[in-house]
């Protein structure tokens, strides 16, 4: 029924409009009634007309006016019936609208009575009639139902669903919320005579504390089943006991780890996941108030696992959880043992390491680190500070000299709050030079490396300074150098390389290839053979190995090429010119020659004279001894004084020719030795005893030292006598007055050792390897003029032996000659002097 809506004192108050209802009634009645008489008046035509026919024309009239008035008595008789009892309803129905419209106004007064609204929608319609104090909500009435202006967000958003379902479904609903004024009110919606009603109403008192009572019930229930759903979905065990220890509650981890098929079940068969012991130190613990915590471990779904136990007591039991630390705890272990190994590792490192922790403590440091400061080790035991590090270090002059410490330690610091690492460079007052690179660690801190570059540094300046040289001496070398790289491009070459083969700086700063090299070359020297072989040398991967040709160019200059491959795959190509080494070379090979073909010549002479000379002496000597014969005849004073002269004088000459024809015997490889026992000591003093006439005059002592059981060894005695007796006379003839000569014996292992010393003017260094060859004297002042046949002779015995020759000399100090015969003898080729010449003939030719 529509409505006129009007507020008093801030209430809404409603009444009907007022309107000439009985009259529209009493109208549509009289309409209605003579609609139903002429209805039946129009009914009953046909038979009045019927009737009619039967009548004269003349009573028509008559029978017309009667019918007309009875007709109309008729309908004014219904008419004023009808009237009558409309009136009389109408008088009914205004007594009922009035005790109506009485009882809706009395409902009325007694649904305002309490501060309430009242919204309601008819079924047709979205337009709803709001009654009530709309003061209760904080708002107009146009703003009652924008829910969001007076209520939180969540409650405005439940309550238009509870509105929306109220409308559309008719579902009831009733519930308790707090405007923003902090005001509790009862929202109920509920289904009326095809109306959709809602009742905003104002609680206070009891009804208030019921309402927060109801809130907070809400509240706390909602909070529980949140709880309820997070332990659901907590992966680790929960469980609940009662003050008796049984359990009361468990999730479904706790039912996944007692193998149980719900939490349900697990809570019906009181299902235990930790072990006795266990449960009984909790239980324990729970009877003193206290709360458990501890690391367990646990079998869950047959699996031994390790777990965090938390298990607190409550006002009615006691309330637990199970945290999963196995993989924690493998981790754990396997961090451990990667970080001892590391440790481990780090330690054996040449490189000082130094961890500082977020705290600047000190939590690791090598071997390296602390040797490379000379650091006492119970210091760095103690987790010392990174400022008591350096302040430790400084006070041993073990840092930088900084003018500014403070300053260059908190630059220092700044690694603390870097991101990225950091490189510096210390140089230490005693010389050292120290690279320190400083890493942020992820966690905290910072590590730093202590590399001492001392060495590289120093090998980097020699290395600069030597390629420098090396670049100066091969800019300055009067050889020609290449280095081809392994791709065959030209990577280094001195000037002498340019200017050798008239190459232009351009064309070799471009680095060409071997081929265009070889290319250039071909107006100097047109053989493919030595730029294909130079080619090969340079290029090839395989077999490579050093090469060596001569090239003679064009205009006739001799070239020595040589290659050299290096490590890297280049090669080092040289070109040497030759042509006056050559040219000398040719020069001496000629003189050579004519040298070799003069001492040949100068032997065979000697031999064929030595030969010669031998007859004749032989018969001079022969002949002076019959002279000397008394049985000839006696001789004067004077003659046999000659005829001595004569025998000396033969039998020296005799001895020359006899050590020439030893020579030459040996120098024609046709001297053999009589290998015998020979006695050491024995053989000693026979050749001393062949010198003691020359010792006489000079007053020269002669010391033998020899050991009484040195014993004898194999070797040819005549030779052995021949080589003391050429040394002893040798040294006798180049020793002063009231000098001491010395001939000594001695075993080595299987080597006896001769040796005779004097203490003459001694040989120039230069000269000492020439005192073997043939002919070779010098008087050294002494008077002493030898044939120079000796220590040749000496030489060639003792290497005949197979033994060596070695000779000391310090001048104005004397000279010392020694000679090594092996023990036991075994025939050896000896390289004679006809053998050298003939070998040089050889390579000669």
């Amino acid at each position: 029924m529509p409505a006129a809506h009007r507020t008093t004192n801030g209430a809404q108050r409603s009444r009907p409009k007022r309107s000439g209802f009985l009259t529209s009634v009493s109208r549509a009645a009289l309409i209605a009634a003579a609609w139903a008489a002429f209805g039946k008046t129009a009914l009953a035509q046909p038979a009045i007309e019927q009737a009619a026919t039967s009548f004269a024309r003349h009573d028509f009239a008559t029978l017309t006016i009667i019918g007309g008035l009875i007709g109309f008595s008729v309908l004014a008789t219904i008419a004023l019936a009808r009237s009558r009892y409309g009136n009389r309803k109408n008088s009914v129905s205004r007594d009922e609208a009035m005790a109506m419209q009485a009882e809706i106004d009395r409902l009325k007064q007694l649904l305002l009575s309490q501060p309430q609204v009242l919204v309601t929608w008819p079924a047709a319609s979205d337009e709803p009639d709001i009654i009530g104090d709309t003061s209760i909500v904080g708002a107009g009435t146009p703003r009652v139902l924008a829910f969001g202006t007076w209520l939180e967000p969540a409650a405005a958003q439940r309550l238009d669903d509870a509105v929306a379902r109220l409308r559309s479904d008719g579902r009831g609903f009733t519930m308790t919320l707090t405007t923003l004024a902090g005001r509790p009110l009862e929202a109920e919606g509920r289904a009326l005579g095809g109306r959709a009603i809602l009742r905003l109403r104002d609680v206070s008192g009891i009804e208030s504390e019921l309402v927060e009572v109801s809130t907070r019930h809400d509240r706390l229930a909602g909070d529980l089943d949140t709880l309820k759903a997070m332990l659901e979905a907590l992966p680790a065990p929960v469980w609940a006991r009662d003050a008796a220890g049984r359990l009361i509650f468990a999730n479904s981890a706790y039912a996944r780890a007692v193998e149980a098929s719900d939490a349900t079940d697990a809570v019906a068969r009181e299902l235990e996941m930790l072990e006795r012991t266990a449960r009984a130190e909790i239980a324990r613990l729970r009877a003193g108030g206290e709360a458990f915590a501890r690391r367990l471990p646990a079998v869950v779904a047959g699996e031994r696992r390790i777990f965090d136990v938390v298990d607190a007591p409550t006002a009615s039991g006691s309330a637990g959880m199970a945290i999963d630390r196995t993989e924690a705890e493998t981790m754990r272990t396997e961090l451990k043992r990667m970080t001892d190994a590391h440790r481990r590792v780090l330690d054996q490192l040449a490189t000082g390491v130094a961890i500082f922790n977020a705290d600047r403590k000190l939590a690791f440091y090598n071997t390296a680190f602390r040797v490379l400061f000379d650091l006492d080790p119970a210091l760095l035991e103690q987790a010392p500070t990174d400022t008591t590090v350096l302040d430790t270090l400084r006070s041993a002059r073990k840092l930088p000299e900084e003018q500014d410490f403070k300053q260059w330690k908190q630059q220092l610091y700044e690694a603390y709050r870097a991101v990225e690492p950091k490189e510096h460079m210390w140089h230490l007052p005693d010389g050292r030079t120290l690279r320190v690179v400083t890493t942020p660690n992820p966690e905290g801190g910072v590590t730093y490396l202590y590399d001492d570059v001392t060495e590289r540094l120093e090998m980097r300046r020699r290395y600069e300074a030597l390629i420098k040289v090396q670049s100066e001496t091969l800019d300055h070398l009067g050889e020609a150098v290449a280095v081809f790289g392994s791709d065959g491009r030209v990577r280094l070459h001195n000037p002498a390389f340019q200017s050798m083969w008239k190459l232009t700086p351009e064309a070799l700063d471009t680095h060409p290839h071997v081929e265009a090299v070889t290319a250039w070359t071909q107006a100097l020297h047109d053989d493919g053979a030595v730029w294909r072989t130079l080619r090969s040398a340079i290029t090839g991967i395989d077999n490579r190995e050093p090469v060596a040709a001569t090239i003679e160019r064009r205009d006739g200059m001799m070239i020595d090429m040589a290659t050299m491959p290096l490590p890297d795959g280049a090669t080092l190509v040289t070109f040497q010119d030759v042509t006056d080494t050559v040219n000398v070379e040719r020069a001496l090979r000629e003189r050579n020659e004519a040298l070799v073909a003069a001492d040949s010549i100068k032997i065979e002479f000697v031999h064929h004279v030595s030969y010669e000379l031998r007859s004749p002496l032989t018969n001079i000597i022969g002949f002076a001894n019959l002279l000397g014969d008394t049985a000839f005849g006696p001789l004067t004073a004077k003659q046999r004084e000659y005829l001595g002269y004569i025998t000396t004088s033969t039998n020296a000459l005799l001895a020359i020719i006899n050590n020439i024809l030893d020579l030459a015997t040996i120098d024609a490889g046709a001297m053999t030795l009589n290998l015998a026992q020979v006695d050491i000591r024995a053989s000693m003093f026979e050749a001393a005893e062949g010198v003691q006439d020359r010792l006489i005059p000079n007053h020269i002592a002669l010391d033998i030292v020899a050991a009484s059981d040195i014993g004898s060894f194999t070797a040819d005695a005549k030779r052995l006598k021949q080589v003391l007796f050429n040394l002893l006379s040798n040294a006798v003839g180049f020793s002063p007055p009231n000098a001491t000569v010395t001939l000594t014996a001695k075993r080595h292992g299987d080597t006896v050792i001769f040796a005779v010393s004097d203490r003459g003017p001694g040989i120039e260094p230069e000269r000492q390897d020439k005192v073997f060859d043939l002919f070779e004297t010098d008087a050294k002042g002494s008077g002493h003029r030898g044939t120079g046949l000796g220590l040749s002779l000496v030489r060639s015995f003792v290497e005949l032996h197979g033994g060596t020759v070695t000779i000391e000399s310090t001048i104005g100090e004397g000279t010392t000659v020694t000679c090594a015969f092996p023990a036991e003898q075994q025939r050896r080729p000896v390289e004679t002097p006809a053998a050298k010449i003939a070998a040089t003939k050889r390579s000669a030719a």
